[in-house]
């Protein structure tokens, strides 16, 4: 939890815990269950998987109270790479519709302030942010957190610009880390180079909050023909965001 992939982008997605946890300021403590009926499950992709995001989201808005992270069985979502270049310096996870593909991720059991954090990282509340907060249902993707259960379903941050494809039309696999995402990006595109550089750390430097230019970016990916639906797009409400429950004005911070 030393260091946030907000503050140092090539770590991006960060580190995972290993198991389900409790995470409780800089402690990460076992997780005792059934969590509390009044929070509600947020599948994480990337980085919100990860404590040190995670306690870096909630002390911007000095948020003390306690996450619980349960990690999950997971059929029918992958993990893809979004198609916008992030503020914070990297090139993010999104979520992809794979029926049949099976992973193991972390569900997010939130409280109304949490949630309304979290929504408000990923842009969900802006008309000109990045991701829509969607319901996934069972049976469409099944979440098993281990215990003979299968979850009703969870939420899920969706791209609004869709996510990068592999070449053939397919979302492509996110690979996990940065370095190699960003040097394979960069290496298939003089376009990219010409804006952010020749190495994984030049592109970090200059898109870190540099808005214009992660706007140019992400209008690239679209202009050079690398960008595909992820095929959850069905699961977006449209002309509603799908914030916070009422009566939680959702804060304001950078978007990824």
């Amino acid at each position: 939890m030393a260091e946030a992939p907000r503050e140092h982008p090539l770590l991006y997605p960060g580190a995972w815990p290993r198991e389900s946890g409790l995470l409780d300021g800089d402690r990460l403590l076992p997780l005792e269950l059934p969590v509390p009926e009044d929070r509600v499950p947020v599948l994480a992709i990337g980085s919100n998987a990860s404590p040190g995001q995670l306690r870096h989201k909630m002390a911007e808005f000095g948020i003390a109270s306690p996450v619980p992270m349960l990690k999950v069985r997971t059929t029918g979502v992958d993990i893809g790479v979004s198609a916008h270049v992030s503020r914070m310096g990297y090139v993010s996870a999104s979520p992809v519709r794979s029926p049949g593909v099976v992973r193991e991720l972390f569900v997010l059991w939130l409280d109304a302030e949490q949630l309304a954090v979290i929504d408000a990282s990923e842009g969900v509340p802006m008309t000109a942010g990045n991701f829509d907060r969607a319901w996934l249902p069972s049976p469409d993707v099944r979440v098993e957190p281990g215990d003979g259960t299968v979850l009703g379903g969870v939420y899920a941050y969706v791209n609004r610009h869709g996510v990068l494809h592999d070449g053939a039309g397919a979302p492509r696999r996110h690979p996990g880390e940065q370095r190699p995402l960003l040097t394979e990006l960069l290496r298939g595109s003089a376009r990219l180079r010409e804006l952010f550089g020749t190495t994984p750390e030049e592109f970090c430097a200059r898109a870190r909050a540099d808005r214009r230019l992660c706007e140019r970016g992400t209008r690239l990916f679209a202009e050079e023909g690398r960008v595909t639906a992820s095929g959850l797009e069905r699961y977006v409400v449209p002309g509603r965001s799908d914030g916070p429950p009422p009566g939680t004005p959702p804060p304001t911070a950078p978007m990824p």
